[in-house]
């Protein structure tokens, strides 16, 4: 299910509608991701994946039931897609309300942060906690395929996640929390626009990358950072052929001078970074990693892993 603020009573079906007299507001919180640790195809058809990078940065959504009005509004007025959705979950469960979704959102657009991806399941979020009830999450899985390619961020931890197909590959949970020193060299990419690219891959890149897979997986769910930084960076340096980075060479040489795990890249965005242990005893070279970056052209910035789901409702008050 769903995670909302507050546990919701039951799980709907299509034949348990709430009433709608008993919707009260609703908030929903969803966190974005820094890119992916790994992204590619595996052998089939429309075997697209990606491996999440979960970070401290969330969308939230309020939803305001109105009862005696019939059209649901949204703010931003170019929140449209999280609109959908929301009215998709409405008519679904036969409501007969209106009322109005506000979307506020620290997550930059275009970036490849998922920021969408939050956005809409923040939504779903919100009309799940103001119905007092939890949505099925194969439900919300079906209805986003209507709408565009998502990222895993319904699921509070590591995933793989086929985003083309909005299905679930597998939960990794957790690894020790990361940082990643980043630099976003500028300019936005439609994600929609991106995922309808054919970018063929050939059956040697999906027999590597299913050998990727295998290990980033365990790397993550064995805590093997070294392992997970290794993979990282090569999923970096193999996505130049599709959406080229002009500071990896650089940051490749600045990651080993600063003994990161390695390079991180947002393969549908802008931003590639550096990946290292959120511990104190790498203090020294993360701010030496993030000087080093200034010095690139670029908007150089810092952002922290997801360490564990209930952190998203208190890290979102604080922005």
């Amino acid at each position: 299910m769903l995670l909302t603020e507050t546990p919701p009573v039951n799980i709907l079906t299509q034949n348990q509608p709430p009433d709608p007299l008993m919707l009260k507001e609703g908030i929903g919180v969803a966190n974005g991701t820094f890119g992916e640790l790994l992204q590619g195809a595996l052998s089939g058809d429309n075997n697209h994946f990606l491996v999440t990078l979960p970070i401290q940065k969330f969308s939230k959504a309020v939803f305001t039931p109105n009862g005696t009005a019939t059209r649901i509004t949204v703010t931003p007025a170019n929140k449209s897609k999280s609109l959908a959705l929301v009215q998709k979950l409405v008519d679904h469960y036969k409501l007969r309300i209106g009322g109005h979704l506000l979307i506020e959102s620290e997550l930059p657009e275009g970036k490849g942060l998922a920021s969408s991806s939050a956005d809409l399941v923040a939504a779903a979020r919100a009309l799940e906690s103001a119905m007092g009830c939890a949505i099925p999450t194969e439900l919300i899985l079906a209805l986003l395929r209507t709408i565009e390619p998502t990222d895993g961020v319904m699921y509070q931890e590591f995933v793989t996640f086929f985003h083309r197909k909005v299905e679930l590959g597998r939960q990794l949970g957790f690894p020790s929390p990361l940082k990643v020193v980043a630099i976003d060299e500028g300019g936005q990419i439609d994600t929609i626009e991106y995922n309808r690219r054919h970018h063929p891959f050939t059956d040697e890149e999906c027999a590597e990358y299913a050998d990727l897979l295998q290990t980033i997986e365990i790397a993550i769910q064995c805590n093997d950072l070294v392992l997970l930084g290794r993979v990282a960076t090569k999923s970096a340096i193999l996505n130049q052929k599709r959406n080229p980075k002009r500071h990896l060479d650089q940051l490749l040489e600045i990651s080993k001078a600063t003994q990161a795990l390695g390079v991180v890249v947002t393969h549908s965005g802008p931003c590639i970074g550096l990946i290292f242990p959120d511990a104190p005893a790498y203090q020294t070279q993360i701010e030496q990693a993030r000087m080093l970056l200034a010095k690139l052209p670029g908007m150089v910035f810092i952002i922290d892993s997801l360490a564990a789901a209930p952190t998203a409702t208190e890290n979102f008050a604080t922005m």
